[in-house]
């Protein structure tokens, strides 16, 4: 039997894996196995509210193994580190435990077809002290992470005699650091209502840099003029056309040599796939993304690749397939069928890339965005309540594409329950 092995449970993966499960695993047709390096998947356009504490990862998160059961694929956990094309195999790395004890040994997984699909990184360019003195939000411990240092300033500033700022600074003015600025206000508006001490949106300093001459640059001009003076009301300092060339302890200096101080000092700037992928001896380009052909199929014949770690030319434009969730999600629908294809002996088609638009939440103060494609026959913009339901069916149609309707209808229902009878904030 043949065995598809899917290296990656992001939105790409974890939608592959599901689909191919169903349509080829449950019938015992090919062999469908999903390595990640964690247990559970959590959708990484939240990682944001997580990181505020709007969301609980406890209670969204979905585990690989148990996901796998119902829906005719397998699941072992592991790091890809390496790569045999002669032999055909993946190479996972030793597993240890926080003390540092093995639980699992460098191991090799064979494949007969293998899809990459590991994501991205923050890329920090070098920025000399970004590594050591900024955190990123690539995953959910690091999303953790920050929610535990922003709880631990509140703490301190409600221990001050006097109301001191909460400097927050964030580079980046894509939609992570955008989203994640507004919702750093949403947090402190909903601390002060739980009554800690010198803790208010008003103390809350938060410092938006950007390289370019404007923030979203995703998006058209008078959406991203919108953005900016929805989060200038809100309080967030937004500074454009600052490069950042070294990070401190203190803060961030920019390339007039002043300093940016911030308490919390955010990196979100740039993608780039893991360095690792350089290594494996496939054509990469400088973002260490795998090159693929329409197909999305490497130079090796058995082996793709799908989402942020893969270049794919859209032919429409004739430039690369943007990294976004949508464009992950319809490379794992296209590789459901190329892959179907593939497995019958027929040709694989070609992967159209159809741009539907962006949408940018901020918080719960508003939505702007763009619709594109069929949906609107054209490009519209919107904002509002409008903006902000499109936004949430993002998040239902990949919860559509793990679990089908019924079961996300469901998921819905238990998402308003637990909105009345849970804190507003995790707290802890």
């Amino acid at each position: 039997m043949q065995r598809i092995v899917i290296v990656g449970g992001g939105a790409g993966g974890l939608e592959l894996a599901t689909q191919l499960g169903r349509k080829l695993g449950k019938k015992n047709k090919a062999e469908i196995l999903l390595i990640d390096a964690n247990p559970t998947h959590l959708w990484k356009p939240l990682l944001h509210e997580v990181a505020t504490g709007a969301l609980d990862s406890g209670i969204d998160e979905l585990n690989y193994r148990a996901h796998g059961k119902k829906h005719g694929f397998q699941f072992q956990i592991g790091r890809m580190s390496g790569l045999n094309r002669e032999d055909k195999s993946v190479v996972l790395s030793a597993m240890l435990d926080d003390s540092g004890e093995e639980v699992l040994p460098q191991r090799t997984v064979s494949y007969d077809t293998l899809v990459i699909a590991l994501g991205s990184v923050t890329n920090d360019f070098g920025t000399a002290g970004a590594a050591d003195h900024c955190i990123f939000l690539d995953s959910r411990l690091q999303a953790e992470r920050f929610h535990k240092l922003l709880l631990n300033e509140f703490l301190r500033c409600s221990n001050a005699d006097e109301p001191r700022p909460l400097e927050v600074a964030i580079v980046g003015a894509g939609a992570t650091g955008v989203e994640l600025s507004a919702e750093l206000y949403n947090t402190a508006e909903i601390m002060a209502a739980y009554g800690l001490k010198n803790v208010s949106p008003e103390q809350l300093k938060v410092r938006l840099i950007e390289a370019g001459t404007r923030i979203l640059p995703a998006l058209p001009p008078r959406l991203s003029a919108a953005a900016k003076r929805e989060l200038e009301a809100l309080g967030v300092e937004v500074l454009t056309d600052t490069k950042v060339t070294e990070v401190t302890n203190k803060g961030f200096i920019n390339d007039a040599g002043e300093t940016i101080t911030a308490a919390i000092r955010v990196w979100a700037a740039g993608v780039k796939a893991p360095e690792f992928m350089a290594t494996l001896g496939l054509e990469t380009n400088r973002a260490n993304q795998l090159v693929v052909n329409a197909s999305l199929q490497t130079e090796d014949e058995s082996i793709f690749a799908l989402g942020d770690c893969c270049s794919v030319i859209d032919k429409a434009t004739g430039k690369p397939v943007p990294p976004r969730a949508q464009a992950a999600h319809q490379q794992s629908s296209h590789l459901v069928n190329a892959l179907s294809a593939r497995h019958k002996g027929k040709d694989m088609p070609e992967f159209v890339y159809k741009d539907k638009g962006s949408l940018v939440s901020l918080s719960r103060y508003s939505t702007v965005g763009s619709l594109m494609g069929n949906l609107t026959k054209g490009s519209m913009m919107i904002e509002g309540r409008l903006a902000r339901l499109v936004y949430v069916s993002l998040y239902r149609l990949h919860q559509v594409a793990l679990h089908g309707y019924w079961h996300t209808l469901l998921l819905s229902v238990v998402g308003h329950i637990n909105k009345v009878i849970r804190p507003r904030l995790k707290l802890h």
